[in-house]
């Protein structure tokens, strides 16, 4: 089964959880640090990039950002759409079939699953969606190098993750736009979460 594939029915399997459990904490910062961004530019449509059950988008949406949501898992889309919010079923690769441009992407953890020999067509894909100077917020875990099926994972079918360290996620970023902003944010286990604002070269 491709991983694609195993995303889906692994995301589609967990949907509920997913929705019945509450935003950590520290998740909370580099949103509300991106919003003001976005308000201080006067940015006002966002992109949602594997926006799971929505709960970021609907964040944007209640600070007067026009927000889209894409995701993989059918059931995620569900969720979207049951919050309102303006929902395709699509993946990283497909952006260009949304047919329209945005001030703004949020990819919160998603790109954690592209292979890395795939991940510069995925960044090529979201900087051809972003309108000139468009800003861009990655959050992916990190602190090593490495890739493959995670085999602890609780969920089922076991999801297929990527990690890079500081130094290597900046370098491949950097090809495609410009780092206006890294931070290193530990969350209390094996890896750190490397937040980025970025700006379309």
């Amino acid at each position: 089964m491709e991983i694609k594939e195993i995303l889906r029915q692994s995301y589609n399997n967990f949907a509920n959880e997913r929705e019945m459990s509450k935003l950590q904490e520290w998740k909370m910062k580099p949103r509300d640090s991106f919003l003001k961004f976005l308000m201080d530019e006067s940015k006002s449509t966002l992109l949602d990039i594997g926006a799971g059950n929505g709960r970021d988008s609907k964040f944007f949406m209640d600070n007067n950002i026009d927000a889209m949501a894409v995701d993989l898992s059918d059931e995620m889309i569900r969720l979207c759409q049951e919050k309102g919010i303006q929902s395709h079923q699509l993946d990283f690769y497909n952006l260009y079939q949304i047919g329209k441009k945005f001030d703004a992407v949020w990819s919160m953890n998603s790109l954690l699953h592209v292979e890395k020999a795939n991940l510069n067509i995925v960044l090529e894909e979201i900087r051809n969606v972003l309108n000139p100077l468009g800003l861009f917020f990655m959050g992916v875990y990190g602190g090593e190098d490495s890739e493959g099926i995670w085999e602890d994972d609780i969920y089922n079918p076991h999801r297929f993750f990527s990690f890079y360290t500081d130094e290597n996620i900046k370098k491949v970023v950097s090809s495609y736009f410009e780092v206006i902003s890294f931070e290193r944010i530990e969350t209390g286990g094996k890896y750190h979460f490397q937040s980025m604002i970025l700006r379309k070269k």
